[in-house]
Order: structure tokens, then C-alpha cells, then sequence
């Protein structure tokens, strides 16, 4: 399974905003921080938007800011947001083309092994991103990073 970097980018700048606490930060600033072109980071921070994780205020001072506590946003809400919650994994039953032409119905009736073990695995992925929060990538992150994230954002 392979996720675009705009995962990546969401979590991230949800981690740095989380670390600011309610400050509401530009895209500009952000983009800046991680060396990301701007307008397409924008994109992925209005995914976020949409699905309620951040909220974005216009003008000047604006930016955008945590929806809600970081203990509420799961890394699967991120994922969702940015990659669409459709299965990573569609089952087209091409078992029943081709060679499988003609073969009694009756050989079919019981889901594909291939969809069933797919599906299982995307169902561990998806319940372990529902189980980790930004308030968990908070607090495994290295000692000093949200202090340096806090000084990089200081430093205008």
C-alpha cells in the first residue's frame, strides 16, 4: 500500500500546531518549516479542513489552527482526510472471468480468499492509525522538538 507524501505533510503540520497551542499559523510559514511547495501543502490542509480537523481563518493574522485536543485526532481521521476513506484493496472477482467463465455459480458464492485476507489486513491498518493520536505523536517525540518548533515559529 503506498500513501501519498501529503500524509506525510498533514501529520505533521497537525503535530506543529499542536504544538502551538491555538496560534493560527499561514500556510506560507508552515510550507516554510518542512521546505514544501505552498499551494500544494495548501491543498492538503483544506483536505483537513473539510474533514474538521483544522479550522482556517482568513486575512492577515489568519492561518490555520487544531479543530480540536490533539487526543481527538486520530492518525486514521489524517489519513481519511487526505487519501479518501475508500479501501486501498478492491476485490474485482476476476476469478469469475477468463478461465472462469462458465464455472457453476455455486463456485462462487463464498467471498475471494484474496478479498478476505486483503480486507483483514487493511482493517489492522486501519484500527492501528485509529489507535494512535497527535497527543501520541506529541509525547514520543524527541525531547526538545516541540521547543524547537515553538522557537522556529517565534522567529519572524
Amino acid at each position: 500500500m503506498r500513501m501519498g507524501e501529503g500524509v506525510e505533510w498533514g501529520l505533521h503540520c497537525c503535530l506543529t500546531l499542536a504544538w502551538l497551542d491555538d496560534e493560527p499559523v499561514p500556510t506560507a510559514r508552515l510550507a516554510a518549516q518542512f521546505d514544501l511547495p505552498p499551494a500544494y501543502l495548501n491543498k492538503r490542509l483544506q483536505a483537513l479542513v473539510r474533514a474538521e480537523i483544522l479550522t482556517s481563518t482568513p486575512g492577515a493574522r489568519g492561518g490555520f489552527r487544531l479543530a480540536r485536543p490533539p487526543a481527538k485526532i486520530t492518525l486514521m481521521d489524517v489519513v481519511a482526510a487526505i487519501e479518501g476513506p475508500e479501501d486501498a484493496f478492491r476485490c474485482a472477482e476476476i476469478r469469475q472471468r477468463g478461465a472462469g467463465t462458465g464455472t457453476p455459480a455455486g463456485e462462487f458464492r463464498k467471498r475471494c480468499g484474496i478479498d478476505v485476507a486483503m480486507r483483514r489486513a487493511e482493517l489492522a491498518w486501519r484500527r492501528e492509525l485509529a489507535s494512535q493520536t497527535i497527543a501520541d505523536l506529541m509525547a514520543t517525540a524527541p525531547p526538545r522538538a516541540a521547543d524547537r518548533v515553538r522557537r522556529w515559529h517565534s522567529a519572524d
